[in-house]
């Protein structure tokens, strides 16, 4: 009887030694891994995720370009929003960029659809404005650094920071027609967003580039050699133009209106290359109303002469409404509107415009101009509001 309770205690004694063996070793591995942890925390204690928004084409009429709209947010776990995630997590060595502030940027910036940006737009603009000639190769990172943080820490942050990237994009595109090159649709805003697992603290970084895509240029280019070429022969057209200045603003906006109403040809068609942009209008001399609009801002630029590209939409000879491009133009401390296209018109059989039809939209008052032309500052359908100068009621 005696052998058998002493067989019973040892039995307990030896599981309880056990048992206690095993907490001791389940202690000391928890001190050896925390440790492992701490030792190692700038790779183990974050996590990232690389999130793109995109902007898709519109559907605006032909005579209008398509690459501007609003961006979507993707998600690839979530089919019903547009978020884009990284197929890797990449190690902080590969994600952690210089930071940059664009805010403080010695940018000299005058133009009219900038001035009525936010301040976080703003930054987005000075960025791309600040990288200009590296954008040309199609394929640089701008990077935007932690400038957003505080936006994309909200709840609907990626939402209101994909609304601000839209409204600069669209303001620096029809401030800086000489971009023409370059393709919204193709320039991805994306965020990366880097999570302490300590402390479940968010840090963001953000920057623009063209995704998976080869670059983010029109269709018509696919290499900076191609850019460069094609601004070359902007630029040599362009200052053969302005070498013909007299220094009298009146006179030198009517040799610009001039220039492009009898060299630049409507493409009815709306078919050919680069037909909305400077390189259309005055590389190959054909276009359609938004080249023939951004030509004469680009050149009246050059001429210091200060004016805006105006988008809405217009009522033709027919009696049909049709989206249309035409500007403002700043002449003694007042504005007129311009229509170089409409005073451009396809002459049946051939020649050129009579006086009274090649100056019916030149520096025009709104009680003339507004009869058929309707200006709308909304360019995408949840875009920002743009306004335009007042324009003098008379024309000039």
């Amino acid at each position: 009887m005696k052998s058998k309770i002493t067989s019973i205690i040892m039995f307990f004694i030896i599981i309880a030694i056990i048992g206690a063996s095993i907490l001791i070793g389940l202690i000391v591995w928890q001190e050896i891994s925390y440790d492992l942890v701490a030792q190692t925390s700038e790779v183990s204690d974050v996590s990232e995720e690389s999130e793109q928004i995109e902007f898709n084409g519109s559907d605006l009429s032909d005579t209008i370009e398509k690459d501007i709209e609003v961006p979507e947010i993707r998600n690839n776990s979530n089919p019903l929003e547009e978020l884009q995630e990284s197929e890797e997590t990449p190690t902080i060595a590969q994600t952690v960029e210089p930071e940059v502030n664009y805010e403080n940027e010695n940018v000299k910036i005058n133009k009219y659809f900038y001035k009525q940006l936010n301040r976080y737009s703003q930054l987005i603009y000075n960025a791309f404005e600040t990288n200009k000639e590296n954008m040309k190769s199609g394929t640089y990172k701008v990077n935007l650094g932690s400038s957003f943080s505080s936006i994309l820490s909200k709840e609907n942050g990626q939402e209101e920071l994909g609304k601000y990237y839209q409204s600069a994009i669209e303001a620096y595109v029809y401030d800086n027609p000489e971009v023409f090159y370059l393709s919204p649709s193709k320039m991805y805003l994306n965020i990366e967003t880097t999570t302490n697992r300590k402390t479940n603290e968010k840090s963001f970084n953000t920057y623009v580039d063209c995704g998976e895509l080869p670059n983010y240029f029109i269709d018509e280019f696919s290499s900076k050699n191609q850019v460069e070429q094609a601004i070359q022969k902007v630029e040599s057209v362009r200052n053969k133009i302005i070498s013909r200045k007299t220094g009298d603003t009146y006179s030198d906006i009517k040799m610009v209106h001039n220039y492009l109403v009898d060299n630049v040809e409507y493409d009815s068609s709306v078919s050919k290359g680069n037909i909305y942009n400077i390189y259309g209008a005055l590389a190959n001399n054909v276009c359609v109303c938004e080249g023939y609009a951004k030509a004469l801002k680009y050149l009246l630029d050059e001429l210091g002469v200060e004016s805006c590209l105006v988008m809405g939409k217009a009522t033709n000879s027919e009696g049909d409404s049709e989206n249309h491009a035409w500007n403002y133009v700043k002449l003694d401390n007042t504005w007129y509107g311009i229509d170089s296209t409409w005073d451009d018109p396809v002459i049946i059989g051939g020649g050129f415009a009579t006086s009274d039809v090649k100056y019916r939209y030149f520096l025009k008052g709104s009680n003339t101009i507004n009869k058929d032309h309707f200006p709308s500052g909304k360019f995408t359908e949840n875009g920002q509001v743009f306004s335009y100068p007042n324009l003098s009621s008379k024309d000039y």
